[in-house]
């Protein structure tokens, strides 16, 4: 496929989970130790997740949901890296690659500073990049709404692709 065309897209990603109980907290694919986990269909990433939805708004691909809905049981439990690279192969079926990918995780506990390096690692290995190529941020709820209070994360992703 030519780049007549075809130019650098933006794409943004927002993904939002409750926590609860007896399940493990997955971040940017590592498994963090926290008394709560993240409760959804898949293992619940919402890092991973908000950059799944970035890179197929870039594409002009709608949303995780649209190509992988929470009604379709092969999807339960699944590692949301699965998804990342899925989604990376359709980005490069259309003559994309990605430029870069910056999020931010909004969390009031447990502390993820010293996790943001191997979520970096481990993403930009799933998605076949450079880690500086990936960036990982982290936000305190500072106590307020439900993120504040320890009932649910979120997470932001912008990415950059450009023809290949």
């Amino acid at each position: 496929m030519g780049n007549e065309g075809r130019h650098m897209r933006i794409g943004y990603g927002y993904d939002v989970h409750p926590l609860g109980p007896g399940r493990k907290l997955i971040l940017g694919g590592i498994d963090i130790p926290h008394s709560k986990g993240l409760l959804g269909h898949t293992d619940s990433d919402v890092l991973v997740h908000a950059v799944c939805d970035a890179l197929l708004g870039a594409m002009g691909e709608g949303d995780l949901g649209r190509h992988y809905p929470s009604s379709d049981s092969k999807y339960k439990g699944l590692s949301s890296l699965k998804l990342l690279e899925d989604v990376m192969t359709k980005l490069k079926a259309k003559g994309y690659r990605v430029g870069n990918i910056d999020t931010v995780i909004v969390a009031q506990a447990p502390r993820l500073g010293p996790h943001l390096a191997a979520m970096q690692k481990k993403m930009a290995e799933a998605a076949g990049l450079d880690p500086d190529q990936v960036n990982v941020k982290v936000k305190s709820g500072e106590g307020l709404d439900a993120v504040g209070k320890e009932e649910g994360m979120t997470a932001h992703a912008v990415c950059l692709i450009e023809p290949a």
